[in-house]
């Protein structure tokens, strides 16, 4: 959460008082589309999953199971994937274009919180290997 708070920081003195790396209006129309675009992927990861948690654990007492459907069907990890989208569309329609590639380092932080988040999944929810095995991608389809 840190880095998070540091990169809106950044965002501001950024867009807003500095200007280091202006970003065009149009350019700033499609972070705007791009940021509806992730709260969309976001409400639609909420509504598929209820086990969703900021801490990783398996939740036995709620019958835990693996969840295939809705976004889950694409990629692994939806709601990362609406985060890296919420990233780059927050920082286009602020008019930061080095918020882009600060927020690079943001992205791969969860990248590797989403492969220590698959470990214990792996180990600990029965079903998820197979799950794996039928969804390659982490965040982004055909890429990752």
């Amino acid at each position: 959460m840190g880095f998070l708070f540091a990169w809106l920081i950044f965002l501001s003195f950024d867009a807003v008082r500095l200007h280091w790396s202006p970003v065009p209006v149009w350019l700033q129309v499609v972070g705007a589309i791009v940021l509806v675009c992730s709260f969309a992927l976001l409400f639609l990861t909420f509504r598929e999953n209820a086990f969703l948690s900021p801490v990783v654990r398996i939740q036995d007492e709620r019958g835990h199971t693996v969840i295939s459907t809705g976004p889950y069907q694409y990629v692994r990890h939806p709601m990362y994937a609406a985060i890296v989208v919420f990233v780059v569309g927050t920082s286009l329609l602020l008019g930061s274009g080095s918020g882009v590639l600060l927020g690079l380092i943001f992205v791969a932080m969860l990248a590797r919180r989403a492969m220590l988040e698959e470990r214990t999944l792996r180990a600990e929810l029965p079903g998820y290997a197979d799950y794996m095995a039928q969804v390659k991608y982490r965040l982004i389809p055909y890429v990752w």
